[in-house]
């Protein structure tokens, strides 16, 4: 793709995380969203107006015979990308698309089989884009721990749980919640296992524990996870609860690495380093949250120019999905059929 010409993208969907897309979109030099589809039409004109978007289209395949486009943006609800993204494939379309590929692992394999090397395929996968683990990163290869002896990442909110006014936070800010039969691991945690993979390298799942605390959503809320890295067998324990009494309603990231030589405790936003050589950086939490759709974004439209490899490509997501598919598998947890 000559560098010199804009990428003109189109969005398809105006749903809620949309309003992070397009921000990042906005600052990324040389590209464009120029149009957006979605069957729903509040949805889509309060996004068409909100950034000026001129091509508005109640479905895909009509945004696809109207407009000429470079790449496109995927960010439908997960039941369509697998679908979105053969059409998107049939058009010859590089394309980012929001995470996970598929309802399951089953339907991602196939659909990385199916569309193969034909067209550029980068899974939005930003949790890993997110500032402070851009720092850790950048901690981890200079050795700053030593040798790693135990990774440990806690997830927990009260959000589950209802308030005097009978609401629970979690399901105010996303209602989509209520009907997910995979919840926690396959909406939330996978992003922290995509997010560990990129730090620490490849695990297994030995052992995984998921539980529901609340008759209004179908799938499960708090999940217990053990994993061992491939190669030298440090354990990481991953903890996710959204009903957990004492804790803030929106969850933040609690993560330990413990070394021989120090240990890391990202707390929210804020890094440390405990040692012989400590340090702390704090980042402001809105601003990391946008950014890390930002550094995404950007990545994507980098890579298609310069001709290189994504780094949450579809291969690379498949690798989150499996740890994903082997907690459900593992656990046996079998959602509700209804509500």
């Amino acid at each position: 793709m000559d560098k010199r010409v804009a990428v003109r993208i189109g969005l398809v969907g105006a749903g809620w995380v949309t309003q992070y897309h397009l921000p990042a979109w906005a600052k990324v030099a040389g590209a464009e969203v120029v149009a957006i589809c979605d069957p729903d039409p509040v949805a889509l004109t309060a996004r068409a107006d909100g950034f000026g978007i001129a091509g508005r289209y109640s479905s895909f395949e009509a945004m696809l015979r109207g407009e000429k486009l470079d790449a496109l943006d995927i960010a439908t609800p997960r039941r369509f990308h697998a679908a979105n993204v053969r059409t998107g494939a049939a058009a010859g379309l590089p394309m980012l698309c929001q995470k996970p590929l598929g309802v399951d692992l089953v339907e991602a394999e196939a659909l990385v089989a199916d569309v193969g090397s034909r067209v550029p395929l980068m899974v939005h996968e930003n949790w890993r884009f997110r500032p402070y683990y851009r720092e850790l990163r950048g901690w981890l290869e200079a050795g700053v721990v030593g040798d790693i002896t135990s990774i440990r990442l806690d997830f927990h909110s009260s959000g589950m749980i209802a308030g005097a006014d009978g609401q629970r936070p979690a399901l105010v800010r996303q209602p989509f919640f209520r009907g997910e039969r995979r919840l926690l691991v396959m909406e939330v945690l996978i992003h922290h296992l995509d997010t560990l993979r990129s730090l620490f390298g490849e695990f297994d799942l030995h052992s995984a524990r998921l539980g529901r605390s609340n008759d209004e959503i179908l799938g499960e809320d708090s999940a217990i996870l053990g994993l061992r890295r491939r190669g030298d067998g440090v354990p990481l324990s991953v903890s996710g609860n959204l009903a957990v009494h004492g804790a803030a309603p929106a969850p933040t990231d609690q993560l330990w690495i413990f070394g021989s030589e120090g240990t890391v405790h990202l707390d929210g936003s804020v890094l440390r380093l405990f040692g012989p050589r400590p340090r702390e950086v704090t980042f402001d939490p809105g601003v990391s949250y946008q950014a890390a759709y930002d550094g995404a974004i950007a990545h994507f439209v980098s890579a298609l120019v310069r001709g290189h490899g994504f780094e949450t490509s579809a291969v690379d997501n498949l690798e989150t999905l499996r740890l994903v598919e082997a907690a459900y598998q593992l656990s046996g947890f079998k959602p509700v059929d209804t509500i």
